[in-house]
Formats: C-alpha cells, structure tokens, sequence
C-alpha cells in the first residue's frame, strides 16, 4: 500500500509555502555563489574573469538542457504518481537518469574538440583565449555532476521533498564557494591553480551535489525507484519529458541571448550603457529567483493533481503561487524606486552609470510584477503538461517583443527612453500567459472532484 502523498491532502497555502520555501532559498544561495566565484575570478586579473564570461555562456547551455531534462521528467512523474501509476512513474525516473548521463556525454565530446573552437569566436587575445579553454574544458569534461544534480534534485521536488533538494543543491554550492579561494590561490596547503582551479572547485561543488541527490533519493524517495532489469524504453514517455522539458530548454537559453542582443544595441551608446545593464540584469536576477523557486515549487503540486483530477486543488495552488509572486515583486519594486542609486553603487557605479542607471531602475521596475506573474503561469500551466506557454511568454518578454522594441526605441528616441520597451514586451507576455491559464482552468473546470 503507497503512503497518500501531501500533494493530494495537505491544505494548499501550507503546501505551496513549504514546497516552494526550500527552493527560494536554494535558488537564492546558487546566485549568491555565482556573484563570490565571480569576485575571486576577478582577483586573478581581468583577463581571467574575461574568460569565465565567455565561458559561462557554454555553461549556461549546459543548465539549460539539464534543467529542461529534469522539468520535464518532474512534470511527467508527478503526473503519474498523483495517477497512482508507480510503475510509469519508475519507468519515467529511470529514462531521465539515461537521458541526463546521455546529454552530459554530448558537453563531454564538446569539451575534448570544441573548446578552443568555441573560445576563439569570441576573442583574439591570447591570454583570454588560454584562461578560457583551461576553464572551460574542465567545466565540460566533468560536466555529469550538474545533469545528475539537476536531475536528482528534481525527483525530490516530484514527490514534495524540496527541503532535501534544497539540502543537496546547498552543499554543492556551499563546497564551491569554500573550495574557490583554496584551489585559485593555494590556500591551506592546496596547490595554487589559478583559474583552473575555479573550475574544479565548480565540478567538485556539482558532483556533490549530484552524490547527495543520488543518496537522498535512495534513502528517503519510496515513491520512486530506479529500475534497471525491468526497465524498457517508452516512445511515448520520451515524447511527454520532451514536450515539457524542450521549451523549458529554449526558455533558459533565452536570456542569454537577450543580453548579447541588449549589449549590441546598447553598445552604440557607450561602454557605460553595457556595464549598467549587466549590473541590472544581475539584481533583476536575484530578485526573481525567490519567483523561480515558487512556480518551481507550485509546478508538481499542479501536475499532481491534475493527474489525480483534482481541480479545485489545482486552482488553489493557481491563486496562492500568483499571490506571493506578486508580493515578491512588489518587494523588489519598492526596493528598486526607492534607492536605485544605493543599489548601483555596490557595483561602484561612476557618474555616467548613475546618470543612465537611476532613471532607468525606476521606469523597470512597476514591471517586476508582470514579469512574476508571466513567470509563474508559465510554470503552472507546465505543471498541467503544457511548456510551449512558458517558452512562448519568455520569448515574448526576452526576444521577440523586447529586441525589436528597443532597436526602433533607440534609434529614433535614444536611450533614455529604450527602458520603455520592457513596458511593451512584459504587458503583452502577461497578458498572453494569463489567457493561456484561463483557459486551461476553464476547459477542465468541469471535472472538480
């Protein structure tokens, strides 16, 4: 007899808050290290943070495929279980664990013929160009901590247990940052590495977080478990971790070409216009991981119990998720408004960078909101088995809408005005999103039990 998961009884403000609290913090504590590694990159010279720049690039197709892998998988699988389908459910978990070691394969093969080629497309100085391959090739060559990480972490959100995904991706960032300054500069006996050894530090920080997952999973999820003997490839459950987990890809991988957009755009302007949206893009960042853990959070207690039919839990956890991303935001708008100049300053903002940063905050950040709740729609609405919405809302609110917004903006109103361009893509993203959710709501409003 399988215990009754809390996904299908547990009331739902507890539910969503004590799924999506342990992810916020994780989330938040993944950005805090990624802001340290950067500040003891730097130590060792520009160059050498140069280098982890473009290289990161890589490393975010990386997260991108891992992430997708493991959404997809977590959508499927607690689809199944709140079916009470457990043998579908350890067939799926099982497919995901070959489908993560495969795709980490994929940046292995990378790593050994393609780093050089990769790193050399965007320099020609060659002291960036030897930081990057050494960095990179490290990252790519271990690269399986981060899929098997990635994926482990997400079978324990599947079936409610985010406090232990929590746990397991802390201490591979925890591990990351303590071992940073070690293996760089030689610390406590440790042989100084200099950039190479950041990238180790990273790979070790993955893997265990990746062992802890592996172990957590063994020891503390009865729902699932990995079947090898009995194990036979599905068409169909291939289809369903993909249908879900490919636009999640896209998605992730959108940001960073937004920013190479922004970049080319703003970079007519002055250096100083880049800097600044690098410094907005880091905050805006920070700010909307607590929102990313929350639809994180809210996405299995949806796909749960859309597979157990329970609609009226379903539009629950549907207002409570939008409600606090909505209070989030308006946090981080009140944060933005009233002292945009403070919050510049700790990336040691000159005068030039105040003078275009400060207005600009201000005419972003009402923004925040629309931009939360698209987010988390996208990510409800995934829960359901339908991730084309969140892949079509962020592309609206990064790409498609944004882009061109800013282009024409620019060239005939300069740049003071572009930051009205986020109004334009974040309004229509919003709007789309919450049609798409409505509907869904509506078409299976009549099979509440």
């Amino acid at each position: 007899m399988q215990k009754e998961n809390k996904m299908g009884v547990m009331p739902i403000p507890k539910l969503v808050i004590t799924m999506s609290l342990p992810i916020m913090v994780s989330m938040l504590v993944q950005s805090l290290y990624n802001i340290v590694d950067s500040i003891f990159v730097a130590r060792i010279d520009e160059a050498a943070l140069t280098a982890t720049s473009i290289a990161y690039s890589a490393q975010m197709l990386q997260i991108a495929v891992a992430v997708g892998t493991g959404v997809g998988v977590n959508a499927l699988v607690s689809r199944q279980l709140g079916a009470k389908e457990y043998d579908k459910a350890n067939a799926t978990a099982t497919l995901g664990l070959f489908l993560s070691i495969l795709s980490s394969l994929i940046f292995v093969v990378w790593g050994i013929f393609g780093t050089e080629v990769f790193i050399r497309c965007f320099s020609i100085d060659e002291n960036i160009i030897s930081y990057g391959i050494s960095y990179l090739k490290i990252c790519q060559l271990f690269s399986i901590g981060i899929f098997l990480g990635t994926l482990t972490q997400r079978l324990l959100q599947a079936t409610g247990r985010t406090l232990s995904s929590m746990f397991a991706q802390m201490a591979g960032a925890v591990v990351n940052i303590v071992l940073d300054p070690i293996l760089i500069f030689g610390y406590c006996g440790a042989p100084e590495l200099g950039i190479a050894g950041a990238a180790i530090a990273t790979v070790i920080g993955q893997w265990m977080a990746a062992i802890i997952g592996l172990v957590l999973n063994h020891v503390q999820n009865m729902e699932i478990h990995f079947v090898w003997k009995e194990f036979h490839f599905q068409k169909g459950d291939l289809i369903a971790i993909y249908k879900v987990g490919a636009p999640t890809i896209l998605t992730q991988a959108f940001g960073s070409l937004m920013v190479a957009g922004m970049n080319l755009i703003l970079g007519v302007y002055s250096d100083t216009a880049v800097a600044f949206f690098g410094v907005y893009f880091k905050l805006q960042n920070f700010l909307f991981m607590p929102v990313n853990g929350l639809g994180q959070g809210s996405l299995p207690i949806v796909g749960f119990n859309t597979g157990a039919k329970k609609w009226k839990r379903v539009e629950d956890t549907c207002k409570m998720a939008l409600g606090l991303a909505a209070g989030i935001a308006c946090v981080g708008v009140v944060v933005f408004e009233s002292m945009p100049g403070v919050l510049l300053s700790l990336f040691q903002a000159g005068d030039e960078m105040l003078q275009i940063g400060v207005p600009a905050l201000r005419i972003i950040a009402p923004t925040f909101v629309l931009a939360a709740g698209t987010m988390v729609m996208g990510y409800l609405i995934s829960g359901m088995g339908n991730g084309m919405v969140n892949m079509v809302g962020t592309a609206m609110r990064q790409l498609i809408i944004l882009l061109p917004c800013v282009w024409v903006m620019s060239r005939f109103w300069g740049i003071g005005v572009v930051w009205y361009a986020v109004w334009i893509s974040e309004v229509v993203a919003v709007l789309y999103a919450s049609l798409k959710l409505r509907q869904y709501l509506k078409n299976n409003r009549k099979d509440i039990v």
